[in-house]
């Protein structure tokens, strides 16, 4: 595209990449990506629980879908609109600080959440306190933290090592959420998760290693490690971004990206009741979708350093595709949910890594928590509409068939719109000077 072409060097790499060496990570790296994944896993893994509360949440407080939908979409949309501002906040002050504030909120969200007794209670803890907490505790701030600190040919795999924590946090937290809700009630278990959620604040000042390393190197008067020479000021990264096509492209992707997830960890568990499965399926295809994605989130990430990450990107979305047509088209059961689950759930987190590492290649590490926070925005705009247009589509039409084949199109268009996006690197302005 021609906004790629202007900033972008003249050679484009090949379809299979160059094996690089494999540097290893010092000291400090290992403890940032492991406080990272640690608080991925905690934040990640309570939020994809509460699906299982929709049902006896809504009986309770006599509500429709739709209503509780828009608390989990609010949640969602306010959780990408303010994610450019936190990562900028991150970039400047240090992630530390922005987990230990998105622990407080997500924690008080859910603990009046417990106490709610009312749509608009649910608005503002689900909605807008667990949104705001969802924002500081992210893969935005924790993956900022990590590209600064661990060499370039070890980020698609050290990203996606983080990732796949998240997917460990949902195979972990919702089975345990469901035993939770089952032997305490909703109000309880919400309580409990707001204590495992608590814990995020221990690993979250350990992420400040990647802010000591670039203030060491400032002092030193030379670059960080992980930091390419010619790192250019924060609004000239962000008028690069502005100008390039593949930027955007990579932004309406991710958005496809979130309506499915969102859609899926919201009412999936309704779904299955709705066509006569049992409960205990829901719970456990959610906690598959998780288990599977640890070893799908590492091995996604991976092929990005082998192959062209936006390639891959098309040939997870091309099979996303064809996992939602196959639970339209097949008759509702056990196996069939199941199956579905751990399909879809190899490429759950799998757009992380190979979005994150593209935006740090094409526009160096340093900004990374700010740029890709606004691709993660479009990624909330989707996850909105999947939460609440899900609950929408149900209470207009009695079902959720035509939200599935939405899926499945979307999933087509998202394949398909990752075929031009350049991933050559932009040369700066410092860099074209000399």
């Amino acid at each position: 595209m021609a906004g790629d072409r202007d900033a972008t060097a003249p050679v484009s790499p090949p379809a299979t990449m160059p094996t690089p060496s494999r540097p290893k990570l010092d000291h400090t790296a290992r403890t940032v990506l492991i406080a990272a994944a640690l608080v991925v896993t905690i934040s990640m893994g309570v939020r994809q629980a509460f699906g299982v509360f929709l049902t006896p949440v809504v009986q309770e407080l006599g509500i429709g879908r739709e209503v509780f939908g828009f608390a989990i979409a609010l949640q969602n949309l306010l959780f990408g609109l303010i994610q450019p501002f936190i990562g900028m906040i991150a970039d400047r002050f240090g992630p530390s600080r922005v987990v230990v504030a998105g622990t407080v909120a997500y924690v008080a969200g859910l603990v009046f959440a417990a106490s709610t007794a009312d749509p608009t209670g649910l608005l503002v803890t689900l909605g807008i306190a667990v949104g705001i907490g969802l924002a500081g505790t992210s893969f935005v701030v924790v993956l900022g933290a990590v590209g600064r600190v661990v060499p370039e040919a070890r980020r698609p795999q050290c990203f996606a090592l983080v990732t796949a924590g998240g997917s460990l946090g949902m195979f972990a937290v919702v089975p345990g959420a469901y035993a939770m809700l089952d032997a305490f009630g909703w109000r309880d278990a919400i309580l409990l998760l707001a204590l495992v959620a608590s814990t995020m604040i221990a690993f979250g000042f350990a992420l400040d290693g990647s802010r000591r390393r670039d203030r060491l190197s400032a002092t030193a008067g030379s670059p960080s490690p992980a930091q390419p020479a010619g790192a250019v000021s924060l609004s000239q990264a962000m008028t690069e971004a502005r100008g390039s096509g593949s930027f955007w492209l990579l932004s309406l992707g991710f958005g496809v990206c979130g309506f499915q997830i969102t859609f899926i960890g919201t009412h999936l568990p309704a779904y299955v009741g709705d066509v006569g499965v049992a409960g205990w399926v829901a719970a456990w295809a959610l906690g598959l979708i998780g288990a599977c994605n640890i070893a799908g989130a590492y091995i996604i990430g991976s092929l990005g350093s082998r192959y062209r990450s936006r390639n891959v990107l098309v040939v997870v979305y091309a099979l996303r595709t064809a996992f939602v047509l196959a639970v339209v088209l097949l008759p509702p059961s056990p196996a069939v949910i199941l199956a579905f689950a751990a399909c879809f759930g190899f490429t759950w987190l799998g757009t992380i890594p190979l979005t994150s590492s593209l935006v740090a290649r094409i526009f160096g590490p340093r900004y990374l928590s700010t740029l890709y926070g606004i691709v993660f925005l479009s990624h909330q705009v989707g996850a909105f509409l999947g939460a609440w247009g899900g609950g929408y589509i149900y209470d207009l039409l009695g079902s959720y068939d035509a939200v599935w084949m939405a899926m499945a199109g979307l999933s087509a268009v998202a394949a398909i719109i990752h075929l031009p996006i350049s991933d050559r690197p932009v040369v700066h302005a410092a860099a074209k000077a000399t």
